[in-house]
């Protein structure tokens, strides 16, 4: 019976601390499927507790029962996960990517978001592109939204990537580069696993042409209470920016920063 093997946790020992205890146990663990033990042992709770814990939130929906003494995080999850997004304050986030645009000598602002029903993919939600017109600029509503669904490819891609557990980035690794991706794009693994080191280290990518030709980015996290949940991306015509300056680099950080910063918001009055 495993007690305690995680070490002391901060945050008290009441029972909704241990059921936050195992939830994360999931993410830490990766993988989807897990058994009582090995999450007892992650959570650094008896098994006894985590069994019961997992019995409760299998009728709560917050864990769900694969075969025989398997689980995995349930349905319930995403709906918190959801419900979370909904009462982010919209206006305020499109606020931010216009003034990213404007702070930075225009180009175009895209806020995508770690897709919740299409596997590990990310999604455009949002975008700042002044008076532009996508099509006249060369991008096509494919490549928006089709080719840089992938998180292997550009720089917000990258930035998704870097912090999603091993599991998923080798899913991702495995899947073919996207057909009509740029020059720039990572065909490499080891050296797209090296530029994700480097993205946590430094706190942004830079992109070089990878998701469309002639177009360069930057990219930053956003970050909800230390998950990541999607990235800021800033793209310029590559003639324009070959190498993004410091500044603009800046800009695009403290926008995903400020992004981030929604997960404490106070939820809506009524």
């Amino acid at each position: 019976m495993h007690s305690n093997a995680a070490g002391p946790r901060p945050g008290g020992t009441g029972h909704a601390e241990r059921v936050f205890r195992v939830q994360r146990a999931f993410t830490d663990l990766g993988g989807s499927v897990h058994g009582p033990g090995e999450l007892a042992e992650r959570s650094g709770l008896d098994d006894s507790t985590v069994f019961r814990i997992l019995q409760s939130g299998v009728y709560q929906g917050v864990f769900e029962r694969v075969g025989r003494g398997r689980y995995r995080l349930g349905t319930g999850t995403a709906h918190l996960s959801l419900h979370a997004l909904a009462h982010a304050p919209g206006d305020a986030a499109h606020t931010a990517l216009e003034e990213l645009r404007e702070a930075t000598g225009g180009g175009l602002v895209l806020l995508y978001m770690l897709a919740p029903f299409s596997g590990a993919h990310r999604q455009c939600i949002d975008m700042a592109v002044g008076d532009s017109d996508l099509a006249e600029l060369g991008l096509s509503t494919r490549e928006v939204l089709t080719v840089t669904r992938s998180l292997r490819t550009g720089a917000s891609g990258r930035t998704i990537l870097a912090y999603l557990p091993d599991a998923i980035q080798e899913r991702v690794l495995a899947e073919p580069v996207p057909d009509g991706a740029g020059p720039g794009v990572y065909r490499d693994n080891d050296a797209l696993l090296r530029s994700l080191a480097d993205i946590r280290d430094q706190g942004h990518a830079t992109g070089y042409q990878e998701c469309m030709p002639g177009w360069n980015s930057c990219a930053a996290p956003v970050l909800w209470h230390d998950s990541i949940v999607g990235s800021t991306l800033l793209l310029k015509p590559a003639d324009v920016i070959p190498e993004p300056p410091l500044a603009v680099i800046e800009a695009t950080k403290t926008t995903a920063a400020k992004l981030s910063s929604y997960s404490s918001a106070p939820f809506p009055t009524p």
